[in-house]
């Protein structure tokens, strides 16, 4: 995993002093500058973002660094890679969580107290999907046909859609002599 201090980012970025992350423009300018360093990962890369040492960061900003950049995320505009938040207070997450929330994306979390969470909106049964994944670490599609008593191609179909999200990884494994996708958490 891959972490980026959004404190020293600011400062680089900025030089204004502040560790608040606030208005568009300051949004723009740290997105613009995380995207640089996204495209440079290898493709399968998890990227933190890493908020514990800001202050505070407003909807608008929220809505420019975080919303902008999953939804150019799920657009393939980096390539095969994972975003996820760390270090989040929960004022921050207030915020993030809205401007996520308008343009119906998610993200997972993990908050200053270490508790991995997700934000944004995602429906019950790709809900129910994750929380699963991230209990086993990993599930093909006939797992998760046996454990939740679903037909195959509505197991491929949720593991699927949770991959295009970028909520959790997928990986090509040899099993039993033939290849299956096999989806774990990120």
């Amino acid at each position: 995993m891959q972490t980026y201090n959004l404190y020293k980012l600011l400062k680089e970025e900025l030089k204004n002093g502040s560790s608040d992350l606030v208005t568009r423009n300051s949004g723009q300018v740290m997105r613009e500058r995380i995207e640089r360093d996204i495209l440079n990962e290898k493709d399968g890369s998890v990227i933190a973002l890493d908020f514990s040492k800001i202050g505070i960061i407003d909807y608008s900003c929220a809505d420019e660094i975080v919303a902008k950049l999953i939804s150019r995320l799920l657009s393939n505009e980096y390539g095969n890679k994972y975003v996820i938040l760390a270090g989040l207070n929960e004022n921050q997450k207030e915020n993030i969580e809205v401007a996520l929330e308008r343009k119906d994306l998610a993200v997972i979390a993990e908050m200053k107290d270490g508790k991995k969470i997700l934000i944004g909106n995602l429906n019950n049964y790709l809900q129910e999907t994750l929380n699963l994944i991230s209990k086993k670490k990993k599930l093909t599609a006939s797992e998760l046909s046996a454990a939740l008593k679903l037909p195959a191609n509505t197991s491929g179909t949720r593991l699927l859609n949770l991959h295009k999200k970028r909520l959790v990884k997928r990986i090509d494994e040899i099993r039993d002599g033939g290849r299956v996708w096999v989806y774990e958490k990120i």
